[in-house]
């Protein structure tokens, strides 16, 4: 409904001045005052009140919003500004991803390219530090009596195969991180293969020990003099002390290479009690050392047959836990 209205107005007095033409002069004559006086006049305009709608205006607009755009309109934020942008920032996020993703895969591909060549390269080190000397080095040119040049010499070997040993583990542990750099790659061993496993190195560490202090009390006869039992058992006993320190630093940084560290060691390990007893021949060792350095052996074959089986029980138990996950993905 149009409605028009307007408030009285008030017109207040007006005073015309008289003008005299000085050519009229009929004026004399009349008696006419010098100015005109009206009194204050009222003016109340009525209030004009139209319900119909005139020909020229436009008829009133009126806005119905129906339910689902009133349910639709700003559901998602609070935000007026987030609302209007909102398909514009959800195209700038997925290209910003998709430019992130081809970045993060270029040089994921090229690690993955040069881990290729380790598959070949840490192996072969392997073989040159520790299997060719010990297999095709003449003995005559490490060994020259039982003397400090000669246990010198075999410590340098054991020396050149940590070492090699050092790259190997390098390289494998490379190879077996995800190609994501973000993934995380943590390998705990278990406390059960921890335990045994110290146990079997202090046993292996102890038993010569114990054979030195037996032949220095008399106990054990003949005797085997210092210089000789260091020849023939001193590198075994540092390299033993190297392996226990590796794998407490493999455990201690959860490195993948917790499984793969004692297997190179105790192979190597029986190579190197081998040779102990080829010198222990040329140094015409005692009955009870050979028999000792032969029981190494064989205490240490058992070892490693056990650490292979650990590493067939651990690639089950990783196949399993495969399935568990997918059987949960799905």
């Amino acid at each position: 409904m149009a409605s028009l209205a307007q408030p009285p107005s008030t017109m207040s007095a007006i005073t015309v001045p008289l003008v005299r033409p000085r050519s009229f002069r009929l004026s004399k004559s009349l008696s006419l005052p010098h100015r005109w006086t009206f009194n204050h006049m009222h003016i109340r305009l009525p209030t004009v009140c139209c319900t119909n709608v005139s020909p020229w205006e436009s008829g009133p607009v009126t806005y119905a919003p129906s339910e689902d755009i009133a349910s639709g309109f700003l559901k998602g934020t609070s935000n007026i500004f987030e609302n209007m942008n909102s398909e514009k920032t959800t195209e700038q996020v997925l290209t910003n991803t998709e430019e992130l993703t081809d970045a993060s895969s270029q040089p994921t591909m090229r690690l993955q390219y040069l881990r290729w060549p380790m598959w070949i390269l840490g192996p072969s080190i392997l073989l040159a530090t520790g299997m060719v000397p010990t297999l095709w080095l003449p003995i005559s040119s490490i060994f020259l009596g039982p003397n400090i040049a000669s246990l010198l010499s075999l410590t340098g070997l054991d020396c050149i195969f940590n070492l090699g040993v050092f790259l190997f583990l390098l390289m494998a542990d490379a190879c077996a991180r995800p190609k994501n750099p973000t993934q995380n790659c943590s390998s705990k061993a278990p406390f059960t293969y921890q335990f045994w496993n110290m146990v079997a190195t202090i046993t292996g560490f102890v038993i010569p020990l114990m054979m030195l202090l037996g032949s220095q009390k008399g106990v054990l006869q003949p005797q085997l003099p210092p210089i000789a039992f260091a020849v023939l058992l001193g590198p075994y006993l540092l390299l033993l002390s190297v392996q226990m320190l590796t794998e407490m630093l493999t455990w201690h940084w959860q490195s993948p290479v917790w499984l793969v560290t004692p297997v190179v060691y105790e192979a190597y390990r029986v190579l190197q009690l081998m040779r102990g007893l080829k010198l222990g021949a040329e140094l015409s060792a005692p009955a009870w050392m050979l028999h000792t350095i032969r029981g190494l052996v064989c205490w240490w074959v058992l070892v490693l047959s056990m650490q292979l089986m650990r590493v067939a029980w651990y690639a089950g138990f990783t196949a399993r836990a495969r399935q568990e996950e997918v059987v949960d993905g799905k």
